[in-house]
């Protein structure tokens, strides 16, 4: 497909972007070389459909356009490629990890496998490929070594009957650092030939940035890592390549912005991608971006006044976005004049990819047959309705799997982690935070048609919204603050946001005392024991809950932090480790002075809705700090 034959096919959604006039008649440069680049950004494992809220998108005009699918996506591309000798197809991070069942419980397989099929050479690592540790994503995804658990944790069957092989692309970032040897954990760059006149080959550069914060978010929390400047490291670099004779240089980056809602046009753009598109080297000849699950396509002009693209193509498949460089056939330095781009919604007016529709179905078949395994038996129903107290059985429940889940051996693809594995003393678990979710998704309910059966999808759907449990060290009185921090005044009225407890924890509170006097340390009491502001203790919970978002501040006073297996994933091994779920009695947490004058226990926080429409767990937004649709 040409240039000009893209433009047509376009004009019924859209109005690509143009860096001249002149690229109206770049078709027709034909003594300059045609480089076709397509990506797509934030796939989240999403094979089959978007969510139902991505599934429709607004083309111009108002038309109304039924996006999403690899089937589709896969049709799409080959038309597009057809006829291109020069065709490069990448994506700028968050691929995989995410929120579909099949992919999130498949250790993401049928992403790759997908992916692979569809012929992606090469990807920029997202904030979510960090969410299993470095480990996991080389050693794992890129390479298809087995760990731990292989048939039930990892390395299933694929679509063709073969063990999971590994990804035939490969991850890069510049920007994300081993904190101990200051090397880059993923190769920072890599370079693409494209053929030129008389078997000339022509080099194009990319760079690879990964949002700054993802080695200190709830999903990616490590402390083996650490991130350099995102501005900094592009200009640095856009310098390398050029002096190593690369005149092509493109910047791929899982970090975006938001810029009007019409997908194929641009207006008002803000945000830390369009800051740094103001800002970074003239030496970038476009800028492709992710993350914030925005879809816009514009030119912006770089520090010397000449235009490059800047686009994000949504999320979840719902567009392919194409840029057209033409490349000088001697220097290969792009005629900036000729560029266009074009975002193209991935439609269902096509028909689907055979091979890729074969692929979506097998992981959808074969997660939900995995689903329904029974892993475990309860005995009664638990559920998330907390009494007077701020308790409930399924509160009590989550506390006890974190406790469970901060003694366990980590993971054996884990290089996140610098200090010791220290277990447990405790673990705390917010149950109806003042912000952010609880990890605590649905009751998980007694069904008596199966004498209590907890089946794979039950227990996954239970408790997780992707966060790591974590273990870190704490003094007494850090413990004690936390405690007091579950009551707040908010106006006139003593509002309540309690933390479940672990098993071996009981605590009084004062029911007349003010906000933050309601706890004597004499009155916490750990295995039997009073506690003591001035030791320390190992706690258990979610990243989200220790890094301060959902507001229990006291707990970022902690040391030595380490990070133990997703909430998705350890808990399923915890109810298979119990057999059978009996729910405890409540009694951990028990006022005092009840009856006094002006005695109150507080008004409990609402429980937030954890799950999607689909009823699938939230993944929560890395460290709580998101932008529009950013995660």
């Amino acid at each position: 497909m040409t240039v000009a034959g893209s433009l047509v096919t376009m004009a019924a959604t859209g109005t690509p972007a143009l860096a001249t006039g002149h690229a109206h008649d770049a078709a027709s440069a034909s003594e300059y070389v045609d480089v076709q680049l397509l990506s797509i950004t934030d796939l989240h494992g999403y094979l089959q459909a978007p969510p139902a809220g991505d599934a429709v998108i607004t083309g111009a005009g108002g038309e109304q356009l039924v996006v999403g699918g690899v089937p589709y996506l896969a049709a799409h591309l080959k038309a597009l490629r057809a006829g291109r000798a020069n065709s490069i197809f990448f994506a700028p991070g968050d691929l995989f990890s995410g929120w579909e069942f099949p992919a999130e419980t498949l250790a993401d397989e049928p992403t790759i496998e997908a992916l692979n099929r569809m012929g992606l050479d090469f990807a920029t690592a997202g904030n979510h490929e960090f969410d299993r540790t470095p480990g996991f994503m080389i050693d794992h995804m890129e390479q298809g070594r087995p760990y731990t658990g292989a048939g039930w944790t990892n390395s299933f069957p694929d679509s063709t009957g073969r063990t999971f092989p590994g990804a035939n692309f490969r991850y890069y970032c510049a920007n994300m650092l081993w904190e101990n040897s200051g090397k880059t954990v993923l190769p920072p760059v890599n370079v693409e030939w494209v053929q030129g006149p008389g078997g000339r080959r022509l080099p194009i550069g990319f760079i690879h940035l990964t949002v700054t914060g993802t080695e200190t978010s709830s999903t990616g929390f490590q402390t083996a890592l650490r991130m350099l400047d995102e501005l900094q490291t592009a200009n640095r670099y856009a310098a390398l390549l050029k002096s190593q004779g690369v005149n092509a240089i493109v910047l791929s980056m899982h970090d975006g912005a938001v810029a009007g809602s019409d997908f194929n046009s641009g207006t008002e753009p803000t945000g830390p991608a369009y800051d740094l598109a103001l800002a970074a080297s003239p030496d970038i000849d476009a800028i492709v971006t992710g993350h914030w699950h925005c879809a816009f396509n514009m030119m912006v002009p770089d520090p010397a006044g000449r235009p490059r693209p800047f686009i994000e193509a949504g999320c979840h498949a719902q567009m392919i976005n194409e840029i057209n460089l033409r490349l000088d056939p001697v220097t290969g330095s792009v005629v900036r004049a000729l560029t266009t781009s074009t975002n193209h919604p991935n439609t269902h007016d096509v028909t689907p990819d055979q091979d890729l529709k074969e692929t979506a179905d097998y992981w959808t078949g074969y997660a939900q047959n995995r689903g329904a395994t029974r892993i475990g038996r309860q005995t009664a129903s638990f559920t998330r309705t907390l009494n007077s107290s701020g308790e409930s059985t399924m509160g009590n429940l989550a506390a006890d799997w974190a406790l469970w889940a901060g003694a366990q051996p980590l993971d054996p693809f884990d290089t996140g982690n610098i200090y010791s594995n220290v277990p447990a003393d405790l673990a705390l678990i917010a149950l109806a935070p003042r912000q952010g979710p609880s990890v605590i998704n649905t009751d998980l309910t007694l069904d008596a048609t199966t004498q209590g059966a907890v089946s794979y999808r039950k227990a996954f759907n239970a408790v997780g919204y992707g966060n790591p449990i974590l273990t870190a060290t704490v003094t007494g009185q850090t413990i004690h603050d936390a405690l007091e921090q579950q009551w707040a005044m908010k106006g006139t009225v003593l509002t309540y946001a309690p933390l479940a407890v672990s098993h071996n924890v009981r605590y009084t509170f004062d029911a007349a005392g003010s906000a933050g006097n309601r706890v004597n340390p004499a009155d916490v009491l750990i295995d039997g024991t009073p506690l003591d502001p001035h030791a320390t203790y190992r706690l258990a919970t979610t990243a989200y809950t220790l890094i301060g978002a959902d507001d229990y501040p006291a707990l970022l006073n902690h040391t030595e932090p380490v990070r133990h297996t997703r909430d998705f994933e350890s808990f399923v091994a915890y109810v298979q480790s119990q057999s059978v779920l009996t729910p405890a009695p409540l009694g951990r947490v028990s006022p005092r002075n009840t009856t006094a004058l002006r005695a109150e226990t507080g008004r409990l926080m609402p429980l937030p809705r954890t799950l999607n429409a689909d009823d699938t767990p939230r993944v929560a937004v890395a460290g709580g700090n998101g932008g529009p649709g950013r995660c």
